[in-house]
């Protein structure tokens, strides 16, 4: 049994998905030691910083690994060390030293950057310098690390078969949400009024704002209310679609601070999740469909093999659409109103609790390697 982890790296806590993972383990009772040194500057979606900055970052992150490393020879026994979100070169650095303890690397991957920026988002071409050194980066770290843990098994198999990862050395917890920041709130008050619809995220390509624009923008879609929160690459899409046509029904908001995601959610009768086309759209769960369900809204979102994976059951309150298709869209939300705007019973997300992801991953990955490893 796994009684002391270590979170070690360079790690971004601004991410819920690494504090969800610390916090829970907590939470438990394993005794979880930080070695950490934030480097990161303080943006959500790291595609949208400057090359200076993130140049400037692994400047950052080189300085430090020497201590980090040093801090780690000292720390007391420990039974598995845990590299958390964006620890493609911290897995590197750490191999040799956590062999000489002979201690395992669980790496929680989490998203492939290589996978975001050729395959997901078409920022750059796979053959270029940076993609192809981006990508032996992450096929030489998922062969240091002893698992490669993902957020859905269907996201482990996509990485496994992007970099020829053995599936026996893969596994995946499930994203979760911060019950804190996203309580359970009353349902939505009846009434026959328009439908609020709600989305919010970085606008990359893999939520499908195209799709979520024309739904908004139809003669269906005017119908309804629409608020959209957020920036990032697809923002522009959105700013050309406004001043291209009268829509005083949809409201855009630049972004809204994490602690304030929960107002603007209550606020809504129905939230919107990922909408994309993509290998990754349909091997993740987003934050924002826990979110939303959690705190006790109707949830719309693409139908794919994730979804139905951490989400078997059918419940009326959660309803998966086609892909890339704004009147199926517009049918889910005609038929949550017609409902009532149904949502989903808190016992159907016993798995998006910290605790409750932190029993499985102790489970299905901590403790096997501690065993094999002792």
């Amino acid at each position: 049994m796994v009684d002391r982890v270590i979170f070690w790296g360079t790690y971004d806590l601004s991410k819920p998905r690494t504090r969800i993972l610390r916090d829970g383990l907590r939470d438990i009772g394993v005794d979880v030691v930080e070695i950490h040194a934030d480097v990161w500057p303080k943006h959500a979606d790291k595609s949208q910083i400057s090359k200076l900055t993130m140049i400037f970052a692994l400047l950052r992150a080189l300085a430090n690994y020497p201590l980090l490393v040093w801090r780690y020879l000292l720390t007391p026994k420990h039974d598995v060390v845990i590299v958390p979100y964006l620890g493609q070169f911290d897995v590197l650095f750490l191999w040799l030293f956590a062999r000489l303890r002979g201690r395992p690397i669980v790496w929680d991957m989490f998203l492939s950057l290589y996978d975001t920026i050729v395959n997901d988002r078409q920022i750059a071409h796979k053959w270029s310098p940076p993609s192809m050194f981006l990508w032996m980066v992450e096929w030489l770290s998922c062969r240091a690390a002893n698992i490669v843990l993902m957020d859905t098994q269907a996201h482990a198999a996509h990485i496994s078969r992007l970099f020829s990862v053995p599936p026996d050395r893969t596994s995946a917890v499930p994203v979760g949400v911060e019950l804190d920041a996203f309580a359970r709130q009353p349902a939505p008050e009846p009434h026959g009024g328009r439908a609020r619809i709600l989305f919010y995220g970085q606008l990359i390509p893999l939520h499908g704002v195209d799709t979520i624009l024309k739904a908004a923008l139809s003669e269906r879609g005017q119908k309804s209310d629409w608020r959209i929160i957020g920036k990032g690459q697809h923002q522009q899409l959105i700013a050309d679609a406004l001043a291209a046509q009268h829509a005083p029904h949809v409201q855009w908001d630049a972004w809204v601070q994490y602690e304030d995601l929960k107002s603007a959610i209550v606020d809504a009768d129905i939230c919107l999740g990922i909408f994309g086309s993509s290998e990754k759209a349909a091997s993740v769960v987003p934050n924002k469909v826990y979110q939303c369900l959690s705190v006790g809204r109707s949830v719309i979102t693409r139908a794919s093999r994730a979804m139905t994976e951490v989400f078997p059951d059918l419940n009326p309150g959660l309803r998966l659409v086609p892909h890339s298709d704004a009147d199926e869209l517009l049918d889910a939300i005609d038929a949550l109103k017609a409902d009532g705007y149904p949502i989903i019973p808190t016992q159907n997300l016993d798995l998006a609790r910290p605790k409750d992801i932190a029993q499985m991953l102790c489970m299905s990955v901590l403790n096997p390697l501690t065993i094999d490893t002792k």
